[in-house]
């Protein structure tokens, strides 16, 4: 298939395809140059770039990518070393967690504070009054 119609199928930008084979992320089993050197996409191809889509939302950098199908197309990491890759990723995803949770904790803190601000001034006082006590400085 043509890069238009793989583009439209995956839900990508032919640039972002485009991007991928630059960068080794789709090769020679995925792309095939025809004789007017058109590229010509596998259903090989549609299999890496739903893998691409998945590890991209793992939040894997370009980096890890490379490694992760390097590793996988020529197969020198043992099962233990995958394993021990994909653990390191869940610590990573569950320490961005955390943050994310307490920034949100924060928001409703402020949202709840303003709120008390227009409708209740005594109790956002009480409110700062309670925040200063847990944070000093």
């Amino acid at each position: 298939m043509k890069i238009q119609e793989l583009a439209e199928r995956m839900g990508l930008s032919v640039h972002a395809i485009r991007f991928y084979e630059k960068e080794g992320l789709l090769d020679n089993r995925h792309v095939q140059r025809e004789k007017n050197n058109y590229r010509s996409y596998t259903g090989e191809a549609i299999e890496r770039l739903r893998m691409i889509k998945k590890f991209q939302g793992l939040g894997c950098s370009l980096a890890e990518l490379k490694e992760v199908f390097q590793d996988q197309d020529t197969n020198t990491k043992t099962h233990q070393q995958i394993i021990e890759w994909m653990e390191q990723k869940k610590d990573e995803i569950e320490r961005q967690k955390a943050e994310y949770d307490q920034i949100l904790e924060t928001l409703d803190w402020m949202i709840e504070y303003r709120k008390a601000l227009m409708h209740n001034p005594e109790k956002a006082a009480a409110m700062l009054e309670a925040i200063k006590a847990v944070y000093p400085h």
